[in-house]
This record gives C-alpha cells, sequence and structure tokens, in this order.
C-alpha cells in the first residue's frame, strides 16, 4: 500500500475509534410517586422500550445506551405515564432532573438538541395543556354564554400565541434536529402544523438547512418523502377541486356524539351557520323546505353551528323545529371544522354527493334545490 495512503487510512481508524457510540445517562426525578424510569428508542418504524431502571432512595437513575449514532436521533425518557424527548448523538454525557410534573419542570444539560428540545418542549406543552382545559370547561352545562365566549376568545388567543411560538421556533433552529421535531407536534384538535398546503413551507426550509448541518441524518429521507407527498396532495387538489370531504365529529344539543362520515351514502348538505346571526330563521326555513321534499330519498343536513352560546343555539333549534342533525363545539371561529372546511363567512354550505365527493358550495334556492334533484 503506497505510504501515503497508509498513513491517511490510519488516522481516518484512529478518529473513527475515538468517536464514541456510547451514550451515558444520569438523572434525578422527585416529587412523585413512580419509581421506575423507562427508556423508549423512537425510529421511523417502531418505538421501543431498550432500557429500564429504577430510582434509588435519592430519586436518582443511571442508563447507558450503546451503539448510538453520531448524528441525534430520538429516544423518550418514559416516568410517570409521561415521556421526556431526548435527541441523542454517540458520545453524550447527559443529565436530567426534574420536580414534580415531568415535561413542565425537567432541566437537561450535556446536548446542544436535547437542550433545545427542552426549550421548545415546556413553552409548547403549557399552551397545549392549557387549550385542553378550555376545552374540558367550555363544554360545562353550567358556565353562562358569556363566560364561554370569553372563554373561546382564550382558546383562540392561546392557540396563535403557542403556534407563532413553535414556527418561530421551527426557523431560528432549522439547521437542528430539535426542528424536525418540532415540525411534527400538533395543538389539540389540529392536523395541521399551521395552515395546511403552507406547511410545505416550513418542511423545505428545514430540509434546506439540513442538508448542511446534517447531510447524514436519516430524518432528511422521511422530510422529503413527507414534502414529495404534500406536492403531490396539492397537485391533485388543483386537479380536482372538490372529492372526499373530510370529516367532523361533534355533539348535538344532547351531548352525543354525531359524525358526519355516518351519513356515507347519501346526498348531504354540510351547513355552517350561527344562531347569533339575525338571518337564521329565514335561512333555517328555506331548507327545511328542501329537506321535507327530499328527505326519504336519502338527503340528508349536517349543520354545524358556529357559535359559543349553548343556550342561544339550542333556543334556536327547539323555535324553528329543525329536523335535521345539528351539531357544535361551542368554540365559535375557533372551531377546528371552520378552519378544515376555511369558512371565511357564514352561512357557508357544501353538497357532498353519495360517492362522498363535494359537488357543490354555497348554493342556495332554486341552483341548490336543482343540484339535489340530480344527485338524487
Amino acid at each position: 500500500m503506497n505510504r501515503i495512503l497508509l498513513i491517511a487510512v490510519t488516522a481516518v481508524m484512529a478518529f473513527s475509534s475515538c468517536q464514541s457510540s456510547k451514550v451515558n445517562i444520569a438523572g434525578r426525578f422527585v416529587g412523585l410517586d413512580a419509581d421506575m424510569v423507562y427508556l423508549e428508542q423512537s425510529t421511523p418504524l417502531e418505538q421501543a422500550i431498550i432500557d429500564s431502571v429504577a430510582l434509588n432512595e435519592e430519586g436518582e437513575f443511571k442508563l447507558q445506551i450503546n451503539n448510538v449514532a453520531q448524528t441525534p436521533s430520538l429516544y423518550y425518557i418514559c416516568y410517570n405515564n409521561e415521556r421526556l424527548p431526548l435527541l441523542l448523538s454517540g458520545g453524550d454525557n447527559i443529565s436530567v432532573s426534574s420536580a414534580g410534573n415531568l415535561l413542565r419542570n425537567y432541566e437537561v444539560e450535556g446536548s446542544t438538541e436535547s437542550e433545545l428540545l427542552q426549550q421548545f418542549t415546556r413553552r409548547y406543552i403549557e399552551g397545549a395543556m392549557a387549550m385542553n382545559e378550555i376545552i374540558s370547561k367550555i363544554s360545562a352545562s353550567e358556565m353562562s354564554d358569556d363566560e364561554r365566549k370569553k372563554m373561546a376568545q382564550e382558546y383562540t388567543r392561546l392557540k396563535h400565541e403557542t403556534q407563532r411560538f413553535q414556527l418561530g421556533f421551527i426557523i431560528e433552529n432549522k439547521a437542528n434536529i430539535a426542528a424536525v421535531y418540532a415540525l411534527h407536534q400538533r395543538l389539540p384538535n389540529e392536523s395541521n402544523l399551521f395552515n395546511g398546503n403552507s406547511d410545505i413551507v416550513y418542511y423545505r426550509t428545514v430540509v434546506e438547512a439540513l442538508e448542511q448541518s446534517y447531510p447524514d441524518t436519516p430524518y432528511l429521507a422521511i422530510l422529503r418523502s413527507q414534502i414529495a407527498r404534500m406536492d403531490a396532495q396539492i397537485n391533485l387538489l388543483s386537479q380536482v377541486t372538490e372529492s372526499d370531504f373530510p370529516d367532523i365529529e361533534m355533539p348535538d344539543m344532547f351531548g352525543k356524539k354525531q359524525r358526519l362520515s355516518a351519513l356515507s351514502g347519501k346526498v348531504i348538505l354540510l351547513h355552517f351557520w350561527s344562531a347569533a346571526l339575525g338571518n337564521s330563521n329565514a335561512l333555517n326555513a328555506d331548507l327545511k323546505s328542501v329537506y321535507e321534499k327530499y328527505h326519504e330519498q336519502g338527503f340528508e343536513i349536517f349543520q354545524v353551528a358556529v357559535d359559543t352560546s349553548k343556550s342561544a343555539w339550542v333556543t334556536a333549534i327547539q323555535e324553528q323545529q329543525l329536523p335535521w342533525i345539528s351539531v357544535s363545539d361551542l368554540l365559535g371561529d375557533s372551531s377546528p371544522s371552520v378552519g378544515i372546511y376555511n369558512v371565511q363567512k357564514l352561512p357557508t354550505c357544501y353538497l357532498i354527493d353519495r360517492k362522498g365527493n363535494i359537488v357543490g358550495k354555497d348554493l342556495v334556492d332554486e341552483e341548490l334545490e336543482a343540484e339535489i334533484k340530480k344527485l338524487i
């Protein structure tokens, strides 16, 4: 072998041997009754517990992992039914501690990526938990209409505030694997990162940055695949304007959950309205006439009230004697269904055929009836 080549190969082998594949984790959890800590490895294909250890009397524990990649990979420390995310690289020496609530109070040192995750997770969890608390409170029957409306407004404020933090974190840390984790977190009742098709911009931003900072990370292939699917979906939507309606599940005035998809096989009018609007009586009167004509032939109305006042909504249903399915989550404009169906004004309606294709939007009067006749 050429002497210069031999020296180069020897140097590379020596450098590789210095790169440890071990990770040491030392921690201390206090303030809770659980006494076992579990370590979970998360891959695109599965999540599996790979180790466990009992806390000592002081709440301390130690874990060691072998054969850890040099590019950061996602692991979770599971304790007291909560999962604390870590991004670990071979050679890391991590210390983690928490008192009381694990995710709200934990501190981590020894890994830049894990420290970034801690900054994101604590703030994001606070927003998500506060939103969940509002959803629970807003369903309480003893709450007044004014209180429910204020809670819905607070829900919207929290949602926007938390989303702004999430997007800001992603952009600021786009060259870090922590941004990949943040990309895939979703707030309560939200299926999109921010706004549907525009989410692809954030995915592309992270990919472009990671290609420079972590060109060998397997997360790049995952992100590129997701971007390809988003591109295909956007392209499909540009060619096929309306098909395969998104499902909705909401409670009716008795609290029973009703699903839009349960009406599959019928001709459906998905109707967004508000009982608080002064014209609701006249609008519903016109719909009742159409409903009475075609209901027995397979026509159904699924009406979503974009309201925050349960009493106003229920009163309108009873006074107007509405015979169809009427539902509301009482979140008003903050309802996820408003975003999913891009409702910009009230009323808004979509006509869905028996195959589940959206074939018309905002049809009224003779135009609506003529289209229903064709579909029936």
